[in-house]
C-alpha cells in the first residue's frame, strides 16, 4: 500500500477506484464524489481546497497549479510530487487531502474525523491535522 493510499484508507467510505478511460487514473471517492484524482505512476495529485486555500498553495508552491480544464477555478489544484518526499512534505500533502475530503464528503462523515465543520466554515490559520483534534 502507497503513503497515499494509507492517508485516505483512515477516511470514513474512502474508496479507490480506477478509470480505466484514463488510462488505469487512479482516483478517491466518498459517496461517489472524488476528492484525490492521482497520476498513474503517482507522479502528481490533484485535491481540492477552499478558493483561498488553492490561491495561496498555488502562489506558495512551485509545484502546484490550478487543474486544468476548468476545474482550477473551483479550488481544485494539481500538484507534482517528487521521487523522494520529505516528510515535511506528506504532513503538507494529507492536510490537503484532509482539506479535499472535507470539503467532498457528507457532513455526517467529516464529523466522524473529529471535524465539527467544514473547512471553508472553520478557522483559515488553523491546519485540518489541527482541528480534527
Amino acid at each position: 500500500m502507497s503513503k497515499l493510499e494509507a492517508i485516505v484508507a483512515r477516511l470514513p467510505e474512502a474508496t479507490r477506484v480506477d478509470i480505466e478511460a484514463w488510462g488505469g487514473e487512479p482516483t478517491f471517492r466518498v459517496r461517489g464524489k472524488n476528492f484525490i484524482f492521482s497520476a498513474p505512476d503517482a507522479s502528481s495529485i490533484t485535491v481540492k481546497l477552499s478558493q483561498e486555500e488553492a490561491a495561496a498553495v498555488v502562489a506558495t508552491d512551485a509545484d502546484a497549479e490550478p487543474t486544468g480544464y476548468g476545474l482550477g477555478r473551483h479550488g481544485w489544484v494539481s500538484i507534482r510530487l517528487g521521487r523522494k518526499i520529505s516528510a515535511a512534505r506528506w504532513r503538507e500533502i494529507e492536510e490537503w487531502i484532509l482539506t479535499s475530503y472535507s470539503l467532498v464528503a457528507p457532513k455526517t462523515l467529516v464529523r466522524q474525523l473529529g471535524l465539527g465543520q467544514r473547512p471553508e466554515a472553520a478557522s483559515a490559520t488553523a491546519p485540518v491535522s489541527r482541528r480534527l483534534r
